[in-house]
């Protein structure tokens, strides 16, 4: 059984094409899903396809890039995250990579935005999906600033080198690898995948974007998970169905679903 821990079926494309894309999930053995919200504007059809289906939960968070939406509030994450199938806040973080003619400085409501979130984090329990693109030390430093140690997640998406993934491991996150692990260019990332201890990985596809080979270019759906599962697998010499199994693992534990096993010792998978 496979875990999307990291989707968008909200997006009008794929929320057109839910039964078939649910149809397709189970033929791949793709059981569950987490949907990410980024604005709380979108937050009502996320919730709904949490609530709608058994193999689906949510989050509730405002993505980095999101601008000219509502600022969430400290408040405004915390009510939603204590409603049914809400397990993360999220999906948050630091983006610089479109600056648009603006400086690091003038990013700081983006800084203050991730604060509100990893506050919320705090007070709810609940783990932080955390976005970093182009930012990692301001990312990894307001997480130390902010976190105070209490705070666990999972730095989707993961793009950084080995450094930043040791600096968020040791943080208490976990690390989770999407289908550019596929991509041709992407050999230092999976020599990062490669080192990362397996208890502490998760896999996700972030459809609608970023499809894995051999569908690069195509849209992304959640099905198309198992081929990130399967290079995961070919990096660490291991089966497809013990990556499988892992990372369903890992990501039950990291939210807190029914039935969750204790982790496995650590350290095996680290060179």
């Amino acid at each position: 059984m496979y875990v999307d821990s990291h989707c968008h079926l909200s997006d009008p494309g794929l929320l057109a094409r839910l039964p078939q894309i649910r149809r397709s999930m189970a033929q791949a053995r793709v059981e569950r899903a987490l949907v990410i919200c980024t604005t709380l504007e979108e937050f009502p059809t996320v919730h709904a396809l949490a609530t709608g289906d058994d193999g689906i939960w949510c989050t509730v968070g405002v993505h980095p890039d999101q601008e000219g939406v509502t600022e969430p509030t400290l408040d405004d994450l915390r009510q939603r995250a204590a409603l049914p199938r809400v397990v993360g806040i999220g999906e948050t973080g630091l983006d610089y990579y479109r600056l648009g003619g603006r400086s690091v400085a003038d990013m700081a409501w983006q800084r203050e935005r991730f604060r509100v979130h990893i506050r919320a984090a705090r007070a709810t329990g609940l783990p932080l999906i955390v976005h970093t693109r182009s930012a990692s030390a301001d990312t990894l430093a307001v997480l130390a600033d902010e976190g105070q140690g209490a705070v666990r997640g999972v730095f989707h998406c993961f793009t950084e080198t080995m450094e930043v993934a040791e600096a968020a491991l040791a943080l208490g996150f976990h690390i989770s690898f999407s289908g550019i692990l596929t991509f041709r260019n992407a050999a230092e990332l999976r020599e990062v995948a490669r080192r990362v201890p397996l208890e502490r990985c998760l896999i996700e596809t972030d459809s609608p974007y970023l499809a894995p080979l051999p569908h690069r270019g195509k849209t992304n759906e959640p099905a198309y998970v198992v081929h990130v599962a399967a290079q995961l697998a070919a990096l660490k010499g291991v089966p497809v169905d013990a990556i499988a199994r892992a990372t369903t693992a890992n990501f039950e534990r990291l939210f807190a679903l029914p039935g969750a096993l204790p982790a496995s010792p650590a350290g095996s998978e680290r060179d």
